[in-house]
């Protein structure tokens, strides 16, 4: 209890101090945090007696209680003053509220007086400017009819002078009054010719006139010499009087051809142009007051004049004798010029600036582009001839006639269903007149003709202009170089029965392919954004779709006879190297198991056909002609078997001449031809198992699945064939 006491004593101590401080100067009491227990313990040992027992005074619980006691009193005093004091304070504040809203509110009345008598000032304010308005358009409409007057009366004096013959007025025989003369001259100007066309006027209209074109000519000579001094204010000052005279255009020419002095020293005449233009528009601004017309008759000038003649003169020296330079002129100008023009789009020329450059560009070459294609293909067409006849005479060739129409046409289709060749065999020495230079030429031709054309054609004609372009890419790459090239190649082919051929149609199948990958990037690269968005576009595909086809089925009838000659080429070897002897030895105690010389010469030879086939092909051409190889190279193998008798040394060496072959399939990587050896492999076991074993090896994991004729036909190449014991075993 004395504790909740001592705590709200000490808390209305605290508000005391605070409110005795308010007075004088307010204090900033910082109040610490009250602990009721902390505060009787120091209450206790101040007083007499109140230590512990321990302690150098006795413990006297009387006196402690009576210092507790008398504590509380003063504090329940303290209480009671500290209250009566707040409660003086509150009625003392409720009367200070009361006397400043007494006083906010005869502010208010005093405000809404003010804000009546602002009003009434503002609407006087707005009746004296109203009144003020309407004197001065009084004064306006009386004070403008007296200058009018005194400016007729002004100008009727100085057409007297004129009507007398003598000019005697300060303005015209002042020199460094022209600017006031030009304005005069310029109203009687106009006065005169409203006059009638009588002797009484002709004089003084004929003198009028006279002197309006004297003034005229001094304006433009004023501006001329202020333009040679560089001074533009003296320039926009007479372009300003000059700009309601006739020969306000003539003003602008001379500017013109003043700017144009000294600006082309350079070899570059469109850099000059451009320099020339944007040194113009700096200043064009502060001179005229119609600059954006002023710089466009500018560069109409330069257009017109400077760069026409430039233009005429670089092309018309060569137009006749010299396609390829004036093709190259043609191009070089028109895209400088259309260059300069991007770079004169970024100035004010007025509100079509684009149509204005456009019929700018196109009145300078107009005599050009319109004949421009018939020029390209004309020289493309010379050009390509050229490249390609000079590279057949390099080779001391005579380019031989390849038939078209209905008997080569019939001669091909027995070609491709007959793989017979028709025609005598040419020897082409290993040529396979194919040249990546060559092409590399034409399709550079073509690419500089695709740029030309996408350049200078008009829009609506960029899709046909670029289609004759490749036709005649069509026409001397892929026929007269590509198609030829391969009919002769097809022509060079060995029949298949010839001893030691040559075989260089894959030498041409390496070319071609190579050369059609670049004819190909070139349609994608440069053809077909010419022609993406057009009907031309199909038309492009179907033509170049009908020579692959066309070039792929003489690749396949070339390639098809070239496997037939390296089969025709392992049978010569086959024949002439393998003796029956090899595999039905004389003595069979003394027999050297190894490969026979004609398996170790055909393997050499397929290995070296198939490095030659790795070499010119890609992709899965590759794999095909491999597998074509493979199964022609199995069957020859196969039949080459069956024609001899096996005693068991000799099933031996064919075992080991299988095993070469099959080591050689395995460079292939084909597995069904890797396959087709390992079955033939298991059916030459059959040659020198032991009878009582037939069935069981017949029966195995790879013969399991083989007719059994095939079967029979090899066991009965065994030489103990005949046999009882062995035909039993195998029935």
């Amino acid at each position: 209890m004395l504790g909740v006491w001592v705590h709200k004593h000490f808390v209305q101590t605290q508000v005391q101090n605070s409110i005795e401080a308010q007075d004088g100067v307010k204090l900033a009491i910082t109040v610490e945090p009250f602990v009721a227990d902390e505060y009787i313990e120091r209450l206790v040992w101040r007083t007499p007696g109140g230590g512990s027992r321990g302690g150098p005074e006795a413990f006297d619980p009387k006196r402690l209680l009576e210092e507790f006691v008398n504590h509380i009193q003063e504090l329940q005093l303290m209480d009671e003053r500290i209250q009566r004091k707040v409660e003086k304070l509150e009625q003392q504040c409720q009367k200070e509220a009361k006397e400043f809203a007494k006083k906010v509110q005869e502010l208010q009345k005093s405000n809404q007086v003010a804000f009546q008598h602002f009003q009434e000032l503002d609407e006087h304010i707005s009746y004296v400017a109203t009144k003020v308005c309407h004197l001065g358009d009084q004064l306006e409409g009386v004070n403008t009819p007296r200058q009018r007057a005194v400016e007729a009366q002004k100008l009727m004096k100085y057409f007297n002078e004129f009507l007398d013959g003598e000019l005697k007025s300060d303005v015209f025989t002042n020199s460094e009054k022209i600017k006031e003369a030009a304005d005069i001259i310029q109203k009687l100007h106009l006065i005169a010719q409203e006059l009638p066309f009588d002797r009484q006027f002709s004089e003084v209209k004929s003198k009028i006139a006279s002197k309006y074109h004297d003034l005229e000519c001094q304006l433009i000579q004023e501006f001329t010499n202020a333009q040679k001094r560089g001074e533009i204010s003296r320039m926009r000052e007479v372009a300003a009087v000059l700009l309601h005279f006739k020969g306000y255009s003539h003003c602008v020419d001379v500017y013109i051809k003043q700017c144009q002095e000294g600006a082309y020293l350079r070899n570059d005449i469109f850099e000059d142009a451009a320099m020339l233009c944007q040194r113009v528009n700096k200043q064009v601004g502060d001179i005229f007051s119609n600059p954006e017309t002023v710089l466009a008759k500018l560069i109409q000038n330069v257009f017109e004049i400077k760069l026409q003649s430039f233009v005429k003169d670089q092309l018309e020296e060569y137009r006749k004798s010299d396609a390829e330079q004036y093709l190259k002129n043609l191009y070089d100008l028109y895209t400088r010029t259309t260059n300069l023009s991007s770079k004169l789009m970024e100035f004010n020329l007025g509100t079509d600036k684009q149509t204005f450059l456009s019929k700018l560009i196109k009145s300078i070459f107009i005599s050009y582009l319109e004949n421009y294609i018939e020029v390209e293909t004309g020289y493309l067409k010379s050009r390509s001839a050229m490249i390609l006849q000079r590279y057949y005479d390099s080779k001391n060739h005579q380019k031989r006639s390849i038939g078209t129409g209905g008997i080569q046409d019939l001669k091909e289709r027995i070609r491709q269903r007959t793989n017979l060749p028709l025609g005598p065999s040419i020897d082409t020495h290993g040529e396979t007149f194919l040249s990546q230079e060559v092409v590399v030429n034409l399709l550079q031709e073509t690419k500089q003709a695709f740029e030309r054309c996408h350049r200078l054609s008009d829009p609506s004609d960029l899709p046909r202009n670029a289609f004759r372009i490749f036709t005649i890419l069509v026409e001397f790459l892929c026929i007269e170089h590509i198609d030829y090239a391969l009919e002769t190649g097809l022509a060079g082919i060995p029949s298949s029965d010839s001893r030691n051929a040559n075989l260089y149609f894959l030498d041409v199948v390496q070319q071609a392919n190579t050369i059609f990958h670049l004819f190909d990037k070139q349609f994608n690269d440069h053809l077909m954004p010419l022609i993406s968005s057009s009907p031309k576009l199909s038309e492009c595909l179907q033509k170049k779709k009908e020579i692959i086809e066309q070039m792929e089925m003489k690749l396949d009838t070339g390639i098809d006879r070239t496997l037939n000659c390296m089969i025709g080429q392992m049978k010569h070897i086959l024949a002439a190297e393998q003796k029956k002897t090899d595999f039905k030895p004389e003595d069979e105690n003394n027999v050297l198991i190894q490969c026979t010389n004609a398996c170790v010469k055909v393997c050499a030879y397929v290995r070296k056909q198939v490095e030659k086939i790795k070499n010119s092909m890609d992709g899965k051409n590759v794999d095909t002609v491999l597998m074509e190889l493979g199964v022609r190279f199995h069957r020859l193998i196969y039949e080459h078997l069956q024609q001899y008798s096996y005693s068991c040394m000799g099933g031996m060496l064919a075992i080991c001449d299988v095993a070469e072959y099959r080591k050689c399939a395995k460079d292939f990587k084909i597995p069904m031809v890797l396959h087709l050896f390992d079955t033939l492999h298991a059916l030459c076991n059959l040659l020198v198992v032991a009878p009582d074993n037939l069935k069981q090896v017949c029966s195995g994991e790879q013969l399991a699945n083989l007719d059994k004729n095939i079967l029979h036909s090899f066991v009965q190449l065994r030489a103990d064939y005949r046999s009882a014991r062995l035909a039993r075993h195998f029935s």
